[in-house]
């Protein structure tokens, strides 16, 4: 059996993740090459026996042999990184999101038109298995007409005011992963949206002009709405709670705990707390996504997310920036 020779570009946190997805838990790829500019680099290329490491990432796409490429670097990398993959022939995963801006974005969109490539766009949480479960439910009309989607989707902790400084805010890093799930369980685009954000916890966000608390208002096509609710900071773990509600019914999908014991007495009852760490409670969902791009690859499929979807997220979250800052509801019509 032909392996597909893979490359991995940028091999921080993520890039870790799909490293090791991709090196223990599949027979049927190889890693062919590792970039990065840690100089530290050829020792994680020993470790899981890869024959090329590079602290160049022009050295990874020209290798003639590499047919898939795995982009984790840095975000402001994303859409360089992008394009020169597909001007190179390479099939394309990509960590969320392509660029910060729309005028960039477009820009990506239309290389990839040219070559007829199709992105592989990694918003992970399109493959959790309950978030699954609740999408299915879902377009089986199980639910009838939506009518109230609801997404809680808070934070243990805030990330560094390093990290938020080149974020782009809690809008297009946070909150995007909560549009892209609007879109994803109703299948229908939002066409309003009303956002406002304080800070409460850290001084140092409000100073680089961040927040780490919101509530969004999405009205999607059919006039239902979306209510989100983001908090960089929980203080007993993981918040990651979706509901729909409809005409016919209710689902939806619960934190995920570090275990499911409980415990009852006179005094009341106990019970575990959620998960405290993204790459714990998305774990599943990690490998999900990247098992789904091979599934692509080998069966010549479409991605199930795309670059289109990365543009209507993305301009979600502009909207969402601009309706907080001029104190109104913002129409996607005005971003794209």
């Amino acid at each position: 059996m032909k392996k597909i020779k893979f490359g991995i570009a940028g091999l921080g946190r993520i890039g870790r993740i799909h490293l090791e997805n991709l090196s223990t838990k599949f027979n049927d790829i190889e890693i062919l090459a590792i970039s990065d500019v840690d100089p530290n680099i050829k020792e994680l290329a020993k470790k899981y026996s890869i024959p090329n490491f590079y602290n160049n990432y022009e050295d990874l796409v020209n290798n003639k042999d590499i047919e898939a490429v795995v982009i984790c670097s840095p975000t402001k990398f994303h859409a360089e990184h992008i394009i020169k993959a597909a001007k190179s022939g390479k099939k394309i995963f990509c960590e969320k999101p392509m660029d910060l801006s729309l005028n960039t974005v477009s820009k990506v969109i239309k290389v990839l038109d040219e070559v007829n490539i199709n992105l592989f766009l990694a918003f992970n949480r399109r493959f959790d298995p309950n978030f699954k479960k609740v999408k299915e439910i879902v377009s089986k009309g199980d639910v009838g007409e939506i009518q109230i989607i609801k997404i809680t989707s808070r934070d243990p902790s805030p990330p560094p005011i390093s990290y938020i400084k080149t974020s782009g805010g809690l809008f297009l890093d946070m909150s995007i992963h909560d549009f892209d799930m609007a879109r994803f369980i109703s299948e229908k685009e939002i066409v309003e949206v009303d956002a406002k954000g304080v800070v409460f916890n850290d001084v140092e966000i409000e100073k680089n002009g961040d927040i780490d608390t919101a509530v969004i208002t999405l009205t999607l096509e059919n006039n239902a709405m979306v209510v989100i609710d983001n908090s960089r900071k929980a203080a007993y773990g993981y918040d990651q709670r979706i509901e729909v509600f409809g005409s016919k019914g209710m689902c939806g999908s619960e934190n995920k705990l570090h275990n499911n014991f409980y415990f009852y007495d006179q005094k009341g009852s106990m019970g575990s707390l959620p998960m405290d760490f993204f790459m714990d409670r998305y774990s599943e969902s990690y490998y999900n996504e990247i098992k789904s791009f091979i599934e692509c690859l080998k069966d010549n499929k479409k991605p199930p997310v795309n670059q289109k979807d990365g543009l209507m997220a993305l301009a979600i979250g502009l909207a969402a920036k601009k309706s907080m800052k001029e104190k109104r509801r913002v129409k996607i019509s005005e971003i794209l």
